[in-house]
């Protein structure tokens, strides 16, 4: 592990010994071993105290140098209580204000750990299994952290799919007995579109709850997924029939005049479609209730969109670069929030 540079933290009280990223600056390919730990080994050394956990922050915050918000001093120094001092007008800054981790009381070692645990499996791990790994006595604190770590997954400033896509929906929560089809009465309805560069490789996807199968919900969604013009792959439902008109190509694939299968006429979105129902029966034992779904959609589009990183320590990095851009979210704002249809696609 390489220590940072002299200089991040300028001016009386710095502490040299602080172990951080070698370069100072935007990482736009951050290296294993240099830019984050690879081995809980390697993440125990990294981060033995909460001094080196702000410091780490310190520079995801203000990857091209630290900045006061008061007077644009460029230099401060750390005090115990995890806060920085500016040299030049005193004034202290919580490296957590404005994050999703303001105002916590959990050590910040503990959310390390906690975003370390949860990148570091590969299908993910429920609010139970986070408090058995990491030995707490609160189902409640792990209930919550794991809440807003999935809210710090969501990056709005993501880049919509590129063509071709495919979409369609799937059900979430089990359908009504004796109804077939989109009249099924589902408990959640999720609309799906995946990147499908070739055949045989699946690109990008975007999940988020919607109100019904009306053209009216399904629109918004491509709109918000999908970039205009691209070429757009659904089956013959009358929900898309606008699609074109909208701008984009839209290629209908009559289920009924191929006589193929859904899974084959389409095979990409039925296999993020498959993939989601084994992921919440599988780490969630499908105890996914409606009030937080959107929540979980979001943790398997992370997922799903980074499961070729060479190195699983990247998804930590991505996170917690996450973490200090993501505004605050109170537990009490967590616990009585309802997921609503086209949620993510709200601002």
């Amino acid at each position: 592990m390489k220590a940072h540079p002299e200089g991040l933290f300028e001016g009386e009280g710095v502490s040299t010994s602080l172990h951080l990223p070698q370069d100072v600056g935007v990482v736009e390919h951050p290296v294993a071993g240099v830019d984050y730990p690879q081995r809980w080994a390697e993440f125990e050394a990294w981060f033995p105290d909460e001094e080196h956990c702000v410091a780490y922050l310190v520079h995801l915050r203000w990857p091209d140098g630290f900045r006061c918000p008061r007077c644009g001093g460029e230099r401060a120094w750390p005090t115990t209580r995890g806060r920085l001092v500016c040299a030049a007008c005193r004034h202290q800054i919580s490296v957590t204000a404005g994050t999703i981790l303001a105002g916590t009381r959990t050590p910040l070692r503990v959310w390390f750990a906690a975003a370390w645990h949860l990148t570091q499996q590969k299908l993910g791990v429920s609010a139970l299994g986070l408090q058995r790994v990491l030995g707490w006595g609160s189902y409640q604190t792990a209930w919550t952290i794991l809440h807003k770590l999935r809210r710090a997954m969501v990056r709005l400033e993501r880049a919509p799919l590129l063509g071709p896509v495919e979409v369609d929906e799937t059900y979430v929560g089990g359908i009504e007995r004796g109804r077939r089809g989109r009249l099924a009465g589902a408990k959640a309805i999720v609309a799906i579109a995946v990147e499908v560069p070739e055949p045989d490789r699946l690109g990008r996807v975007r999940l988020t709850r919607i109100a019904d199968f009306s053209a009216e919900s399904l629109l918004p969604f491509v709109g918000w997924a999908v970039t205009p013009g691209a070429l757009v792959r659904t089956d013959g439902w009358q929900g898309y029939r606008p699609l074109a008109a909208a701008g984009y190509v839209h290629e209908r694939v009559s289920l009924r005049a191929s006589g193929d299968a859904a899974h084959v006429a389409m095979p990409g979105v039925h296999r993020v479609a498959s993939l989601l129902e084994r992921w919440i029966l599988g780490t969630h034992h499908g105890s996914v209730g409606h009030d937080h779904l959107d929540a979980y959609l979001e943790e398997f589009t992370f997922r799903f969109n980074r499961r070729r990183a060479r190195y699983r320590g990247l998804l930590f990095y991505r996170l917690l670069e996450q973490m200090v851009r993501t505004s605050p979210a109170p537990y009490r704002a967590i616990v009585e929030s309802r997921s609503t249809p086209d949620h993510n696609m709200l601002g």
